[in-house]
């Protein structure tokens, strides 16, 4: 039979054919796409002709199709739904793509046709010259002018990262679909019926009669919000921070240390001084030394106000009879308590007005009024059950398939992630994309809407700003498509987008109580926006200390133990005791499951620089929705992707690039 893998899709919007595709396909899909591609690389790098836009650039950009296909489909598939089968065949697509990205940028002949057309760059113009450098810079960075015994060990090193980076999300994933914590009846107490749910959902998936914590953010960190149970907090936080450190075949410490070793080897073969200095280069930031500046200048501040607010919380702990230290698993609980006295507001009561459906309707909405767009929900087979799909318009045009995956799962990686399967672009025929987002909000029982936190709302606004980066693009190549830009440019337009969450005019329509559907009572519209920045100093430290080790990880040599390295840096800067870096080493998939944020990291408050500044030019235009406005926005960032550099283009919407002060005021940390 025909593998679906490898056949025309014949299916609305091009969706790939899942109901049809079986794990047993994927393996020989990848060896005949790789066949294919490897010709068309081998027709590109054969041609005698003089090289030109069309016969290199525009090749290049074609080259591989079907194997670009399946791929996607692979990657989303495993990240989404993974099983044993699907982990062993992450490996060996790791292994074998790695190579076939090594075989074309190291192909003298295609590295020979893009220096010739680096070297005639002042011949074109606008898109043109902005692929050509980035092919030039991208092959340069990968090693194409390396030779010999420096070319092969370049390929090693690449071959080596890629699978150190697969085995440690699988260990990351197994130690996180592994772990839970059953709570019998005594151990409920002061758990809000979302949460009970949640946790008697969790337990029914895997054939348990009661309630279970597991690992997933959604079910354990309202756990450490509202249980009174100390020792249950403990132990929860415990195997939080412990996930990727347990010992055994699992354990990412000694990955952590050889993938940091192989960076920095990388680094200096390519003739930079540090990994980090390599990795920066071409982004906004440019330099380790940038990025600390920026790190620090919040560090401070952010500190100052988490060290007030452990106080209070340690004096609300001494009022309970605990006369021992604020411990991590000590913040949550009490932070909680304090926001409820203090801006009288209670997750418990919050929650039922933030419904998943009408938090997916609000997004929509507002990407409706600023940008014309449609979302009309289609009946198709998607990649899971749980997925749900759209049909994206404007004016009657179709502008992208979107793809939602909202709900925890055993085998679905943690965290949230915007993804294509298939990316916009013009160069053969007007190819619009399949966007993808994928979160892990709680489950509810069968017949309940499921309910989001704010933290979860937020998340979800986040996710479909990077969707409508994809949605939006109006570029001619695929290289410079949607999301495809400088890493720390990137979260622009998602942080962006939750800003209109917080827009009260938004939460006064579709924060509707989940049982009698009244909209959410003026007060406690006022009472959330008001506690917009509550506990922001506890946040900030947590994110800006695993920034901050990132970027000591890669600026100089590479640390022989990580986990020591951590603690130096964290001594370094004064790490408040009670609270702990969002990502430790051992689960910091952003850097080590791939290079993605590896010394980027830092990168998400570098884009809330500017996300602060952006909003402020629909405060100033004097409406959240002020078309003129969100008009510049299409134009210069959400159509325009990587066609341009980012502050060019950042600078094109805004007149000028921001300063810290906006993003301190945003967090309510400025002086």
């Amino acid at each position: 039979m025909t593998n679906p893998l490898l056949a025309q899709w014949d299916t609305p919007f091009g969706l790939p054919p899942f109901d049809l595709i079986e794990d047993a396909h994927f393996e020989p899909a990848l060896q005949s796409a790789l066949k294919d591609a490897r010709a068309d690389i081998a027709a590109i790098s054969e041609n005698a002709e003089t090289p030109t836009l069309g016969n290199t650039i525009h090749a290049l950009e074609l080259a591989g199709e079907t194997l670009s296909k399946v791929v996607r489909v692979f990657f989303h598939q495993v990240g989404t739904q993974s099983n044993p089968e699907r982990e062993a065949l992450q490996k060996t697509f790791v292994q074998e793509l790695t190579a076939y990205s090594a075989e074309i940028t190291t192909n003298p002949a295609i590295f020979e046709r893009l220096t010739a057309l680096h070297e005639t760059r002042d011949a074109y113009q606008g898109e043109d010259q902005r692929v050509i450098d980035l092919y030039y810079e991208n092959f340069t960075r990968a090693g194409a002018a390396l030779t010999g015994a420096e070319a092969d060990r370049m390929t090693e090193i690449k071959q080596r990262l890629g699978l150190l980076g697969t085995n440690f999300t699988q260990n990351l994933m197994s130690d996180e679909r592994d772990w839970h914590m059953e709570l019998g009846e005594g151990d409920l107490e002061g758990l809000p019926d979302f949460l009970l749910a949640a946790a008697k959902s969790a337990a029914k998936d895997k054939g348990i009669d009661g309630h279970i914590i597991t690992t997933s953010r959604s079910l354990i960190m309202p756990f450490l919000q509202f249980s009174p149970r100390r020792d249950l907090r403990e132990k929860a936080q415990r195997a939080w921070a412990a996930r990727g450190a347990n010992g055994g075949e699992t354990d990412n410490r000694d990955i952590a240390a050889e993938i940091l070793t192989l960076r920095e080897e990388r680094a200096k073969l390519l003739g930079y001084n540090t990994f980090a200095d390599y990795k920066l280069a071409p982004e906004m930031a440019g330099t380790p030394d940038r990025v600390r500046d920026l790190l620090m200048q919040v560090w401070e501040p952010a500190k100052a106000q988490a060290d007030a607010d452990a106080a209070i919380l340690t004096e609300m702990m001494r009022a309970d009879g605990i006369n021992g230290d604020l411990m991590p698993w000590d913040w949550r609980y009490y932070s909680e308590k304090r926001r409820q006295a203090e801006h009288d507001l209670d997750e418990a009561e919050l929650k039922p007005y933030l419904q998943l459906d009408r938090m997916i309707e609000a997004a929509f909405d507002c990407a409706g009024r600023l940008f014309g767009i449609k979302a009309e929900r289609i009946d198709v087979t998607g990649p899971h059950p749980d997925a749900r799909i759209w049909n994206i318009t404007k004016d009657g045009r179709h502008m992208a398939t979107f793809v939602g995956d909202y709900f925890a799962r055993g085998g679905k990686r943690s965290g949230a992630w915007c993804g294509t399967l298939r990316d916009a672009h013009k160069l053969d025929g007007d190819v619009r994309p399949i966007v993808t987002n994928v979160c892990n909000f709680a489950k509810p029982p069968e017949g309940e809407p499921a309910l989001l936190s704010y933290d979860d709302a937020r998340t979800l606004f986040h996710e479909f700003g990077h969707a409508l980066h994809h949605i939006m693009t109006d570029v001619r190549y695929p290289m410079i498509s949607g999301t495809s830009v400088a890493r720390d440019f990137v979260e622009l337009p998602s942080q962006l987008y939750e800003h209109w969450l917080e827009v009260p005019e938004v939460l006064a329509e579709y924060a509707t109580h989940s049982e009698t559907g009244e909209p959410m009572p003026r007060d406690l519209l006022d009472r959330l926006l008001g506690a917009a920045t509550y506990d922001m100093g506890f946040q900030t430290v947590e994110y800006v200390a695993s920034a901050l080790v990132d970027l000591a990880f890669h600026e100089g040599a590479a640390p022989a133990d990580p986990m020591a390295k951590q603690a130096a840096v964290l001594a370094d800067i004064g790490m408040p005791a009670a609270i702990e870096m969002r990502h430790a080493t051992p689960h910091f998939a952003h850097v080590f499951a791939g290079d993605g944020y590896s010394s980027g990291y830092y990168s998400y408050m570098w884009s809330e620089v500017m996300d602060a500044d952006a909003f402020d030019a629909f405060t100033e235009a004097g409406s959240a929705f002020d078309e003129a406005t969100a008009d510049k926005l299409v134009t210069h960032i959400l159509a325009a992707g990587g066609s341009r550099k980012p502050e060019e283009l950042y600078t094109a919407f805004r007149g000028r690039m921001p300063g810290v002060d906006a993003l301190l005021k945003g967090r309510g940390l400025a002086a």
